[in-house]
């Protein structure tokens, strides 16, 4: 049976590239189209206050968070469903991060964390369906998330610790010479953080999606051998929905290993 279904699809794909290959020959690939943000109504003017595909897919992660999170979990069955287990799986997942990188301290900011981690995860998510947009591949939305660790970091420091957070930049354990270069390099690689913690996310998830264009493109365009790079597009797309969840998993940790040194500023 397995391979009548093999057999078949393999048929299909040659018979795809036999009769739809491009009557105009050379590659004719745009990877970046994917990208480009358009208003809702698919004409128009784009302003801040547009609806446009952004708000469209950050509108439907949200949803798809409160479907799981909310209304998966409203039951509260003994033995749980299949969205109940996902969503509790989730649930301690990231609470034992929290609490093995921040230690008890950490946990008020749980929810916090949760939902960055959720919202990562659910539009990385979406982003793989077709005809769809990933909001994470642009650095204006990873930069806001960035920019909200940074500052919910940097407060929390200076509220709970005063002046003292500022320890976090003096590396005690050095010569007493070297301490005022340390400084400033601690100071400058501090500041760096939402610049690498913004870059890492839309960079790899825009990588990523750029190589299943390209190799859409190649499929369209090799007619009779297009299922060459249909089956790299398999593999590939099979490692884009590990890297969302990687993604979403070292965005969260960093977050934790920020807020760590925030409640425990000490070198």
């Amino acid at each position: 049976m397995g391979k009548l279904i093999f057999g078949a699809a393999f048929l299909l794909v040659l018979a795809s590239g036999l009769f739809f290959a491009p009557a105009v020959p050379g590659l004719q690939i745009h990877p970046t189209d994917q990208f480009l943000i358009k208003p809702l109504g698919g004409s128009g003017e784009l302003n801040f206050y547009t609806p446009s595909n952004v708000t469209l897919w950050m509108g439907l992660a949200i949803v798809a968070i409160f479907a799981l999170m909310v209304l998966g979990s409203s039951k509260r069955a003994i033995v749980p469903s299949r969205i109940q287990s996902v969503a509790e799986l989730a649930y301690g997942f990231i609470y034992k991060m929290v609490e093995d990188v921040t230690g008890k301290d950490g946990l008020k900011f749980f929810p916090y964390i949760m939902t960055l981690f959720m919202f990562i995860l659910t539009a990385n998510m979406l982003g793989l369906l077709p005809m769809s947009f990933t909001t994470t591949s642009h650095f204006a939305v990873t930069a806001v998330l960035a920019m909200l660790v940074f500052v919910t970091v940097t407060v929390t420091g200076f509220v709970l610790h005063g002046t003292k957070f500022l320890g976090l930049f003096w590396v005690s354990s050095a010569p007493l010479a070297l301490r005022p270069v340390l400084a400033i390099i601690e100071l400058i690689s501090y500041f760096v953080r939402p610049v690498s913690h913004c870059i890492r996310l839309a960079g790899n998830v825009m990588a990523g999606h750029a190589v299943l264009k390209v190799f859409a493109g190649f499929a369209g365009a090799l007619g009779l051998f297009s299922f060459l790079p249909i089956f790299a597009i398999t593999a590939v797309y099979a490692l884009e929905v590990l890297v969302a969840f990687i993604q979403a998993y070292v965005f969260t940790i960093l977050t934790c290993v920020y807020l760590k040194d925030a409640l425990h500023p000490s070198h």
